[in-house]
């Protein structure tokens, strides 16, 4: 019988989380997930401590199950947008979906919309995704909007920067519709 190692590395919560590597980084450095630090400088995890957050995020989720949530997608493939809109069309979780198909429509709907998530391509024309997130992020009514990127090129330094700019995460296109549907029903 295998015993359980009983410690977690950062690549290993972020799989059992279904999350980006920086999102568990971000995690720590705000101290919503604990981490004990090696003499390398390397992040480690009891395996109680991930339990624990599974079970308050849970918790957290069955108090908020009566918020329904309004979407708003942003990209400029608009097949895409419509797989997007059917796919969370059979979410319980959300009530309304928006879409914009450029930067500058996006931040119209933001302030009229009102949108607790967005869905943000990150390479359109014009504006892009990380304009986007940074005019979204900057500004303090937006705060608690959810920002999860997608992008076609997906690369160690897009997800960096974009995480950096303030997104939750940053999914690699095409994704699987579980995965997406996962993150969008997690309460933060």
């Amino acid at each position: 019988m295998s015993k359980k190692p009983k410690y977690l590395m950062p690549k290993q919560v972020a799989e059992l989380l279904m999350v980006s590597s920086n999102t568990i980084r971000q995690w720590t450095q705000q101290g919503i997930l604990k981490a004990e630090i090696t003499a390398g400088g390397h992040r480690r995890f009891y395996r109680e401590e991930v339990e624990r957050f599974i079970r308050e995020r849970s918790q957290s989720q069955v108090t908020q199950n009566e918020t329904k949530l309004k979407v708003l997608i942003v990209d400029d493939d608009v097949a895409f947008s419509q797989y997007l809109v059917e796919l969370l069309g059979n979410s319980e979780k959300v009530d309304k979906i928006e879409v914009a198909h450029n930067g500058f429509n996006a931040g119209v709907k933001i302030n009229s919309f009102k949108p607790d998530i967005i869905l943000l391509d990150l390479i359109m024309p014009d504006l892009d995704g990380f304009e986007v997130c940074e005019h979204i992020k900057g500004a303090p009514t937006n705060k608690d909007i959810r920002v999860i990127a997608m992008t076609g090129n997906y690369t160690d330094e897009n997800v960096e920067r974009i995480t950096g700019l303030g997104a939750e995460t940053c999914l690699a296109k095409p994704f699987k519709g579980k995965q997406l549907l996962g993150l969008i029903e997690t309460v933060k």
